[in-house]
């Protein structure tokens, strides 16, 4: 097939389906796409280019209104917007939008109205519903949680960075704004992080938290509800550099295995709670599908990322040798969910059905819970979380996680 009619009969079945691509000689769609998987009621502009066979199109979506948009290998829910950019192998739940010259490289799960404005650039980011990104953006590895609606969200602010790669070439620096057991209830006072600021991961932020803008934040705020000022650091410093020296091994391992373990709750709650859902929705179950494989591969990441920092840590001192060699038994427990959860998870699911019946939506669902309940369900995935940091610690003793 000449590379001029590439994709041709793809376009002309969609138009036939009812799709709105006001210029369809623009439009390159890959010969893999399935046009089964792509809604007919979606509008794609000028000149975008649809590739991947997992990609999937739910009804509502609108594709490059300001700017071409290069989908590869993505899942988007109804109702997405993604304005102009670079999207590959993420997943975009419904109503969930992106601004002109985005790049949402691989391992991205944006939830339900999540969203930036323009220029903004994700990898193996998760955004909980509301969340919003500001402009100029790198918001790379890190989870983030928080607020009530698109009138009471979490933000980051312009020109915010999320420092996740370190002088020793690590990158075992994800980190959790919120937390998954309490953040999936969407009862949670926002957080906010000042624009022209920034986090060097790993770090935790409690719910709440407000960062004023400038700040760069190196540490943990564990506590919700704070305010947070971070003075600049030391001026007009030079001295050898110790490569390697990994300071503060312990935090960086207890943070980054606590942002496994609430993956692992995370992942429970898709295959618990999420899945009826996604159920009810044309093209939902693979949209759900696309949600549980960046959950697994978000796994897969951080274990990777974890054990090439074990094997360059030098051997001196018991933490550091109990990290070298116990690594990879402890990142072992995260592959699923402790073996105790399945009775409380079931209980829970089993009260929210009664609760909410077939017809809400999941947004409607989780906010219509009743305290009690909701505060079942934070348990239950809290006993997740506690149960996979207690058998890391029984691993690692001496890194005191």
């Amino acid at each position: 097939m000449a590379p001029e009619s590439r994709g041709c009969d793809t376009i002309a079945r969609l138009m036939e389906k009812g799709a709105f691509v006001p210029n369809a000689a623009s439009v390159d769609i890959g010969d893999e796409v399935d046009v089964a998987d792509l809604s007919g009621e979606i509008a794609i502009y000028p000149g975008c280019r649809i590739y991947g066979a997992r990609t999937v199109i739910s009804a509502g979506a609108r594709l490059g209104a300001e700017a071409p948009v290069t989908l590869e290998d993505c899942r988007l829910g109804v109702n997405v917007e993604l304005k102009g950019g670079y999207f590959k192998q993420s997943v975009f739940l419904a109503g969930s939008h992106m601004g002109s010259a985005a790049q949402v490289r691989e391992g991205c799960l944006l939830e339900e109205e999540a969203g930036g404005a323009h220029c903004v650039g994700l990898k193996q980011t998760i955004l909980f519903p509301f969340v919003t990104l500001g402009s100029l953006i790198n918001f790379c590895d890190c989870l983030m949680a928080g607020g009530t609606s698109r009138q009471d969200h979490s933000e980051v602010g312009s020109s915010y960075i999320h420092f996740n790669y370190t002088p020793d070439g690590d990158k075992t620096t994800a980190s959790l704004f919120g937390d998954v057991p309490r953040g999936v209830m969407l009862d949670q006072p926002p957080i906010f992080l000042g624009g022209q600021g920034g986090a060097v991961g790993p770090v935790r932020v409690g719910f709440g938290t407000v960062v004023t803008a400038g700040s760069v934040l190196r540490g943990d705020v564990l506590e919700d509800g704070k305010l947070v000022a971070v003075a600049p650091p030391l001026r007009d410093l030079v001295r050898d550099r110790r490569p390697h020296v990994h300071a503060g091994l312990g935090r960086v391992v207890r943070n980054n295995l606590l942002y496994l373990a609430n993956l692992v709750a995370l992942e429970q709650w898709y295959a618990k709670v999420r899945k009826s859902f996604f159920m009810r929705e044309e093209l939902g179950p693979l949209v759900y599908a696309g949600a549980l494989e960046v959950l697994a591969g978000a796994k897969q990441e951080r274990v990777k990322r974890l054990l090439a920092m074990a094997a360059k840590v030098p051997a001196t001192g018991q933490a550091a040798r109990e990290w070298r060699t116990g690594a990879d038994r402890a990142c072992g427990l995260f592959a699923a969910a402790p073996e105790g959860a399945a009775a409380s998870g079931e209980a829970f699911v089993a009260e929210l059905a009664a609760l909410t019946g077939s017809t809400a939506s999941y947004i409607e669902a989780i906010q219509s819970l009743p305290r009690a309940a909701a505060c079942r369900g934070v348990n239950w995935l809290q006993q997740i979380v506690d149960a996979l940091m207690a058998e890391a610690a029984a691993v690692l003793p001496a890194l005191e996680l």
